[in-house]
């Protein structure tokens, strides 16, 4: 955006950032090998709680389910928290340090939690007060700590390339995105693998030394970074620039030198909405660029809400998707029996090797990449998103049919289509979010606004929470609850997929109808 406040970096002992010295490709490839391995700690536990509540702390299907959608929920929504800190009172690196010793300290308590029998509830038992406790603080601990990770490091890799080159802004976003599911194919595999045969305590264990290694990389890098300044509370100008307009929404028009100044900041804005604003800068104390800000930010929220029914269906594969293949066939080659988690691994593996082709096509399709790129990709991501629910009605309705009807177990690679499918809308979807948002995102904002497609996960995922209430709440009145009970072939888990894609379906549309005006 033009006009705004030059934008001054600086290293770490405080001076003016050097180009070449402070900053370029190199610092900001630190922050993708470290998103491989914070990711590898938060999917690999994020992936298996749900096993890990069930089998050692005993609670039930539905609410072990919960317990993790709220825990990712938590998760996500956080980034808002730690992108408001990092923008506003810290710089990211500090925000990154500070959330990811939280995110270590909740890892060290579960780790402890499940090494000690005395700290785990008995057979048949739900947990005590303090095993719950524990158990919690040491989840929201890492819930806390997980979100300040996500919302500082992308901005933290992004602040190190030259802000006039959108291409290698946007090429950087995509490796990063490559590096997340770098670490989420190394979490559903090995790390998983090491739970299913070593236990709990090897899995935390690894989890919590995989973390201090990311830390430590990550601040080896230190005198190589350069680092934006915070600017003070973004809310606060936003929410004064709204009240000042609300106030002066009846006066008289703004005189030629204050429409003479919008002008001028508007031309670093892609779209042409919340003009109301305007009537901001009839109080003095408010300038132009802090009215352009609003309306920038502002501009983006119909795009973030417009996102959240496909993350209530990528719930389903850290939930109902995992105990629908607890009970399935998963036995392969033979003897090898593989681990439900992984079965993710075989879509970001595909994911992974098409980075590579995507960056190399990339560059040679378009001298720039507009916004309204990104916004084909996350449309289509909202498209497969659907259709992977009716693909998943399809594969529980065969599955619960020959479960209740013989005694043969169906493979638990029928799962596999709705891991395919959900996995490439995400890449789509995802991705095109953190370079949308940054690009687009007032500089005082970046890191708030690259948390809005983090913040849109977790209200997916509390969204599912919600419909599974809902949902119990309201066919319990019609004698049956769709997803009561802890044996699955009791549920119509099918029809509450049918339900989904009718959410994502409508939510299409409408999304359709804001890409369309932004």
């Amino acid at each position: 955006m033009k006009n705004e406040i030059e934008e001054r970096f600086e290293d770490w002992k405080g001076r003016e950032a050097i180009p070449g010295k402070h900053g370029g490709i190199g610092p900001a490839a630190i922050a993708c090998v470290v998103e491989v391995m914070e990711n590898i700690v938060f999917v690999a536990n994020g992936f298996n709680f749900v096993e890990y509540f069930m089998s050692s702390m005993h609670y039930s299907p539905a609410t072990a389910a919960n317990m993790v959608t709220n825990f990712m929920g938590t998760t996500f929504l956080l980034t808002l928290l730690g992108g408001f800190i990092a923008d506003s009172f810290l710089t990211n690196f500090t925000t990154f340090i500070i959330f990811c010793c939280l995110e270590l300290m909740g890892l060290i308590l579960l780790t402890f939690q499940s090494y000690s029998p005395k700290l785990q509830p008995e057979s048949d038992k739900t947990p005590s007060t303090l095993q719950a406790t524990i158990l919690f603080t040491g989840l929201y601990a890492m819930a806390f700590g997980a979100g300040g990770i996500k919302a500082s490091l992308p901005t933290h890799g992004g602040d190190q390339l030259d802000r006039g080159n959108p291409r290698l802004i946007s090429r950087f976003f995509n490796w990063f995105y490559f590096s997340i599911c770098c670490g989420s194919i190394l979490a559903v595999t090995i790390v998983v693998s090491i739970e299913e045969s070593k236990g709990w305590f090897w899995s935390f264990t690894i989890s919590a030394g995989t973390l201090a290694l990311a830390l430590f990389i990550f601040m080896a890098g230190l005198p190589f970074y350069r680092f934006k300044s915070p600017t003070g509370s973004s809310l606060t100008r936003i929410t004064k620039v709204i009240v000042s307009a609300a106030r002066n929404r009846n006066k008289s028009a703004l005189d030629e030198e204050m429409m003479q100044s919008l002008i001028s900041t508007d031309e670093g804005i892609s779209h042409n909405k919340l003009k109301c604003l305007d009537k901001a800068m009839l109080n003095k104390n408010i300038s132009a660029i802090e009215v352009a800000e609003t309306r920038t930010f502002l501009g983006l929220l119909p795009i973030f809400f417009s996102t959240i029914a496909m993350n209530c269906c990528l719930a389903q594969l850290s939930t109902f998707s995992v105990q629908q293949g607890m009970i399935m066939d998963r036995k392969l080659f033979g003897s090898f029996e593989i681990p439900v988690p992984s079965l993710v691994a075989i879509p970001l593996l595909l994911v992974i090797l098409s980075a590579p082709l995507y960056d190399y096509f990339e560059k040679r399709i378009s001298l720039d990449i507009s916004p309204s790129f990104n916004l084909y990709r996350i449309r289509l991501g909202l498209a497969l998103s659907s259709f992977s629910m009716v693909i998943a009605a399809i594969v529980e309705t065969t599955r619960k049919y020959v479960a209740v009807h013989s005694d043969f177990k169906i493979s638990v690679l029928w799962l596999m289509v709705q891991y395919l499918l959900l996995t490439v809308a995400d890449t789509l979807a995802f991705g095109g979010m953190l370079d949308f948002f940054y690009r687009e995102a007032p500089s005082n904002m970046k890191s708030m606004s690259t948390a809005l497609g983090w913040c849109s996960t977790a209200f997916g995922f509390f969204l599912s929470t919600a419909l599974v209430e809902v949902t119990n709440t309201i066919t319990g009145w019609l004698g049956h609850q769709w997803l009561g009970g802890e044996d699955l072939n009791e549920t119509s888990l099918e029809l509450f997929y049918v339900v989904l894609f009718v959410l994502n379906t409508l939510n299409l549309l409408n999304y359709n109808f804001w890409m369309k005006g932004y």
